[in-house]
């Protein structure tokens, strides 16, 4: 029985004519090629049904408050991640895996207090960062690090809690001065005495104490190893003192026995 062919022009026609199914766009949103706008959406969290092809993702002005683990389907191609305005508490360190490629992010105008060097390790090719208006007091020196190809920082508006814990962010804003935005407000908002102070004004000099008084890692396991073994030298040498002084009254008082007529 013979095979039946469907000859090249008619299967042509009938690929035009039923073109092969485009990625899914989530209910919510608005999809372009290569742009997904979930923005103003009421979402609480990040829609998953996102194509690998997305290179632009807006999700501001919505409820999200946290990124777990993995928040995000693999989008090799994604350049803009855009989370302005949400209600961003906390992200965690495995929260931006699959996002290699991204090269701008904003997460300006949320509630972030702190964040860590390793939620940012996977954005090996991030140029711009957004962080304003954020509540923050204080930046490990990791998460900048953690960015080799950043290029524009944006810090303004937080809280920055200038004591000695602010040092290594000053440190690292002087060395690139080049790489932070609106240089002009990035305002102390803590002490009371330096609130509104600009935190490019110190100079090396405004953080002598603090070099002197701050310690590394190695002299506090030094501390916590000395600590124990001194206390109980201690113990030891005062054992050894009183049994030298019950032996030698024991001593006198043999001899004087001795001497007694």
């Amino acid at each position: 029985m013979g095979c039946w062919r469907t000859p090249g022009p008619v299967l042509a026609v009938l690929l035009l004519l039923c073109p092969p199914p485009s990625p899914a766009c989530p209910a919510a949103c608005r999809c372009s090629p290569g742009e997904v706008d979930c923005g103003e959406r009421g979402l609480r969290e990040v829609p998953w049904s996102l194509s690998t092809n997305t290179s632009t993702l807006w999700l501001g002005y919505n409820f999200i408050t946290v990124l777990g683990p993995r928040s995000f389907p693999p989008l090799p191609r994604l350049r803009l991640l855009s989370l302005v305005h949400n209600r961003l508490e906390l992200i965690h360190s495995q929260a931006l895996l699959g996002l290699g490629a991204l090269q701008e992010l904003d997460l300006s105008r949320n509630h972030l207090t702190a964040l860590t060097p390793e939620t940012f390790l996977p954005l090996t090719s991030l140029a711009t960062l957004n962080l304003g208006s954020n509540r923050l007091g204080e930046l490990e020196p990791g998460v900048l690090s953690a960015l080799p190809q950043l290029q524009a920082l944006l810090l303004q508006d937080n809280p920055w809690v200038c004591s000695c814990g602010i040092l290594p962010l000053w440190r690292w804003l002087s060395h690139n001065r080049e790489k932070v935005r609106e240089k002009s407000l990035l305002l102390c908002g803590v002490p009371e005495q330096l609130n509104k102070y600009p935190i490019m004004a110190f100079g090396e000099e405004s953080f002598r104490q603090c070099q002197e008084i701050l310690l590394s890692s190695q002299h506090y396991i030094a501390f916590f190893m000395i600590g124990p073994f001194s206390f109980m030298a201690s113990i030891f040498f005062c054992t050894f003192l009183g049994s030298l002084v019950v032996f030698y009254h024991s001593l006198r008082r043999e001899s004087h026995c001795w001497r007694r007529p």
